[in-house]
């Protein structure tokens, strides 16, 4: 990931040109192994991939073999450990807005596939992956004519991905979230995933505690807690710290910001105070994880 100047915190110059357009396929196995950079809470993710995999997908983990569909909210986190050497398919990644052009239509958040709780990875057998590569495919080429409705039809690509997803799922995979604790646990660590990447160091993090998230989703915070603990078995506090310290890495090792506004960016009042908290939960100063050539520049 290159690094950044000024106050912005720029993921890639692909994640520029994607929120322009608002979407973008491509081919995984021309795309350097399917590694792209781009903020994940500004875009859907729609996968077809064949291969081996461990995909870590909120509170759940999942082990997968052969091809599947993965449908990804820009709400939940996520992470994904390619086991197989080979390792191919097709992505495409696309904003809210660019899939729901007007307000009439019906939020992706609702959808089975995408929302936390629901079945955001389908298997897909050799017969249908043959049906799905063409319909990337299609996806990859229009997104590169000039015809005026392009959009349109890339969309309509995009719903047939779905509909067919959602024809394989089984229905009684659609509502697996039942209990209170799991539903408010579910929307916490939406909420949670949402406050990052941090792009802006003059934008400090908002919510840094269990009280600022139990207030925000206007619940008693004991409450809260308890909810959190009986689904996940941490407590709100770890998964908000835990949550910190990941993005103060991401800060540390793939921007030039200095120490201090990465503290401030984090929502810390002052650089001791980060470095204690940093300290405290990785074992070591944050300046250890800076590349060795940029140490001389934090104290500007």
């Amino acid at each position: 990931m290159e690094k950044e100047k000024g106050n912005e915190r720029s993921v890639s110059t692909f994640n520029s040109e994607l929120k322009l357009k608002g979407f973008n396929a491509f081919q995984i196995e021309d795309d350097s192994n399917g590694v792209r950079e781009y903020s994940r809470k500004d875009f859907y993710k729609i996968c077809l991939t064949t291969g081996e995999s461990i995909i870590n997908y909120a509170d759940r983990s999942y082990v997968m073999k052969g091809t599947i569909l993965f449908f990804a909210n820009p709400n939940i986190p996520y992470s994904w450990e390619t086991i197989s050497r080979s390792y191919v398919g097709y992505t495409c990644l696309f904003s809210e807005d660019f899939y729901k052009p007007s307000d009439r239509s019906e939020s992706l958040q609702h959808s089975s596939l995408f929302k936390i709780g629901g079945t955001p990875i389908i298997p897909i057998s050799e017969e249908k992956r043959e049906f799905l590569n063409g319909i990337f495919r299609n996806m990859i080429i229009e997104q590169r004519t000039a015809y005026a409705f392009k959009d349109d039809l890339i969309r309509n690509y995009v719903n047939l991905i779905i509909h067919e997803a959602l024809k394989l799922q089984p229905a009684q995979d659609f509502d697996q979230v039942k209990n209170a604790s799991h539903r408010i646990t579910n929307v916490f660590l939406e909420l949670l995933e949402r406050q990052f990447p941090i792009e802006r160091k003059d934008r400090p993090l908002q919510l840094r505690t269990a009280q600022d998230y139990a207030s925000n989703l206007n619940l008693h915070v004991n409450y809260l807690n308890r909810a959190v603990k009986e689904t996940t078995g941490k407590s709100t506090t770890t998964h908000i710290t835990e949550r910190m310290a990941s993005e103060a890495k991401a800060l540390l090792l793939h921007t030039d910001w200095n120490v201090a506004d990465i503290a401030y960016a984090l929502g810390f009042e002052y650089p001791t105070y980060f470095n204690n908290f940093f300290k405290r939960i990785t074992g070591t100063n944050p300046m250890s994880l800076r590349p060795t050539e940029s140490i001389g520049d934090q104290t500007h």
